[in-house]
């Protein structure tokens, strides 16, 4: 199933979010992403819709199964790839930023090339 980069992107942030914190809530996603709270719900009510996440009574939002193995792929994506444009000699900064962007849309074949090439280099 095709999934949006927005859609990606929150289940990234929720993963994030649940390693700092023992419950994420919306207000946690608004703030981390510094979108509104409203914006922030319509995606919480689609990625519910779709299978992604559960909210109990509380307000607390967990991963599915699906959920999570997106917002793993995507968050290992972004590890990678940022580090290792960082050792290209990218700054910090810049190389969060492009590695976001990458993130979403390079094929996973590409991806895992980039993988065993960092690797290789880093004796992974």
């Amino acid at each position: 199933m095709k999934i949006h980069e927005s859609a990606e992107n929150y289940l990234e942030t929720i993963l994030i979010l649940s390693h700092r914190k023992p419950h994420v809530r919306s207000i946690d996603i608004a703030t981390e992403l510094d979108f509104s709270k409203p914006s922030v719900s319509v995606a919480m009510k689609n990625l519910r819709n779709n299978g992604y996440i559960q909210v109990d009574r509380e307000g607390y939002i967990t991963l599915t199964e699906s959920g999570r193995q997106i917002a793993e792929m995507i968050y290992e994506r972004h590890t990678l790839l940022s580090t290792w444009l960082i050792a290209l000699g990218v700054d910090e900064k810049t190389a969060a930023e492009d590695a976001c962007r990458i993130e979403h849309v390079i094929s996973a074949e590409s991806f895992e090339a980039i993988k065993r090439h960092a690797g290789e280099k880093t004796g992974d």
